[in-house]
């Protein structure tokens, strides 16, 4: 997701894939936005400066709302390699100043729907009436989708949200006309600007092989126009500007470690 074309995939502004160590991601600042963090591989240790601290785990994810401004660390867990992924997920500007929260969904604690050969786990939203723990402050959906090989799912999301998928594995078909995307893949998926939430849309998947995984995201449109601009995404320069001078002014509170 290039950051330039965040109209595009609004409400998302970028989605990073990140391998890194200890020290990579230490103590650093946001404001005006939340993250979605889901663990690939590794440990990934959280440490933020209102005294939070956990480990997450392969399957794990952690949501945080930057709202008027984080202070945290990611990092590594002793020599591990941490592999993740991390949804940048803006917000209106009315809540682009709300208080600064953080949310793990470990995977064991997020429901699973099972069919023939497919098992959905649902971490955020609700998905064929089973709703995930993650209480994000816009509406967004987030699926894990394992599919046996030779199994066809159809997904369904409100017409309404922007959607992507990301493959952590494996071979997939995606849509009626079968586009094939492997391991790391990423696609986006047309939708209805002006539909209706309750409605809802279809996205027929097929596995080709064994154990093949994808990520699932979809969110509704703030459609504001924003400036993401280092650690920080707001409507305008201006705000930009602000939240540097609230940082040398000492108003992020203390380091996170």
């Amino acid at each position: 997701m290039p950051v330039e074309r965040w109209a595009d995939f609004d409400p998302f502004i970028l989605m990073a894939e990140d391998w890194f160590k200890r020290g990579a991601f230490s103590d650093h600042l946001h404001r005006g936005f939340q993250t979605i963090t889901y663990v690939i591989d590794g440990r990934l240790e959280h440490i933020d400066n209102g005294g939070g601290r956990d480990i997450l785990e392969p399957g794990d994810l952690q949501y945080m709302n930057a709202g008027s401004g984080a202070r945290h660390a990611e990092e590594g867990v002793e020599n591990d390699i941490a592999h993740t992924l991390q949804l940048w997920l803006n917000m209106p500007k009315s809540l682009k100043q709300t208080k600064t929260f953080y949310q793990n969904v470990y995977s064991e604690d997020a429901p699973i729907l099972h069919f023939n050969g497919v098992s959905v786990k649902v971490f955020s939203g609700n998905i064929a009436g089973i709703t995930g723990p993650l209480e994000s402050v816009v509406p967004v959906t987030i699926s894990e989708i394992s599919i046996a090989e030779g199994a066809e799912y159809v997904h369904l999301l409100p017409e309404s949200h922007n959607a992507f998928f990301y493959v952590l594995s494996g071979d997939l078909d995606f849509g009626q006309n079968a586009v094939n995307m492997k391991k790391h893949g990423v696609g986006t998926l047309t939708f209805n600007e002006s539909g209706d939430e309750k409605n809802t849309s279809e996205l027929v998947i097929k596995s080709n092989s064994r154990r093949s995984k994808v990520l699932v995201y979809s969110g509704t449109p703030i459609k504001e126009e924003i400036v993401p601009h280092g650690p920080f995404v707001m409507n305008t320069m201006d705000e930009i500007k602000q939240a540097y001078r609230d940082f040398h002014n000492s108003k992020f509170g203390p380091s996170a470690v």
